[in-house]
This record gives C-alpha cells, sequence and structure tokens, in this order.
C-alpha cells in the first residue's frame, strides 16, 4: 500500500535537478522495502541514543550504509524537545534496573540539578540506551519487513483474484 502511495508520486524538476547537480546517489532517496526499513534502523538507533547532533551521526553512517536518507531522518526526529524527556528517563530508569542500582528519586528538571548530578545519571541512562536503541529499532525493522512482504503478497493475490 505504501509503496503505491510512495511511486505514483512524480518527482519534482526542481528535486530531480537539485540530485543530478550534486551528485546524490539514488539509494538515499530510493523506496523499496530494504532501503525504507534500513532507514527506519539507522534512523531509530540514532534517536535512541542520548547525544547533540544526531542527524549528523546518522549521515556519517551513509557511505557504508545504503539507506532512505529523508526516513532516517525523520525517525531520528522522533525524539524531539516534546518527547526527550520521557525517553531519558525511561532509558535512565531502564539503566538503573540492568545495573541493580537504585537511582535518584528527586529528578527535577533544571540544569542546575543535571549538572551536580551528571556523574551519577551518565552510565545508568547509556546503558539504559543500549537495549532501546538495538532491540527497538531491530524490532521495528523485522515488523516493517514484515508488514512490506505481507503487503506485497496481499497486492499480488487481489490481481490475481480479479
Amino acid at each position: 500500500m505504501i509503496r503505491k502511495i510512495f511511486k505514483t508520486k512524480n518527482t519534482n524538476i526542481k528535486l530531480k535537478n537539485f540530485i543530478d547537480k550534486y551528485k546524490i546517489p539514488r539509494e538515499y532517496l530510493s523506496i523499496n522495502r530494504k532501503s525504507i526499513s534500513r532507514g527506519i534502523l539507522i534512523g531509530l538507533f540514532w534517536g535512541f541514543i542520548p547525544m547533540p547532533m544526531q542527524m549528523l551521526a546518522l549521515l556519517a553512517v551513509t557511505p557504508f550504509v545504503r539507506f532512505n536518507v529523508p526516513i532516517a531522518i525523520s525517525m531520528v526526529w522522533l525524539s524531539n524537545p516534546i518527547t526527550m524527556p520521557f525517553m531519558y528517563y525511561m532509558e535512565y530508569k531502564t539503566g538503573n534496573l540492568i545495573l541493580g542500582r537504585e537511582g535518584i528519586d528527586n529528578i527535577e528538571l533544571t540544569l542546575d540539578w543535571f549538572s551536580k548530578n551528571w556523574d551519577s545519571i551518565i552510565v545508568p541512562l547509556y546503558v539504559g540506551t543500549i537495549p532501546y536503541s538495538t532491540v527497538v529499532s531491530l524490532l521495528i525493522y523485522y515488523i516493517i519487513n514484515l508488514l512490506w512482504i505481507r503487503s506485497v503478497k496481499k497486492e499480488r493475490f487481489n490481481k490475481i483474484k480479479e
């Protein structure tokens, strides 16, 4: 279904000229199962990691892995100023659970509090990031692949049925 939506969309002449002018590889904008699912995988992986400039880290991966870059960037944007506190708190709690620590109870969302407690926050936060950035992004990758394959099979079955 989603494949049909993207395939029927005509590309803009200005966009096509921009791609040709700067010699952007077509794989970075291709719309197929592998490219889209890899983009989601890589975007979610970097999106879960608490670090500045996640999009630059994502772009640093592009020469090594071919994926749909706009999809990956949109996945990185899932960690935005609204969702970050919830994501990082969840990762911090998970890190404390993995490390067997109690953690800090009186959490305040102020820069002063963070600067005073940074040493006790950083290790559980990044340990808790590991399961989310790897397991969740891989799980979503496999779900997207499965749904895409199922959608194509259903589409072909419906064509044969007609």
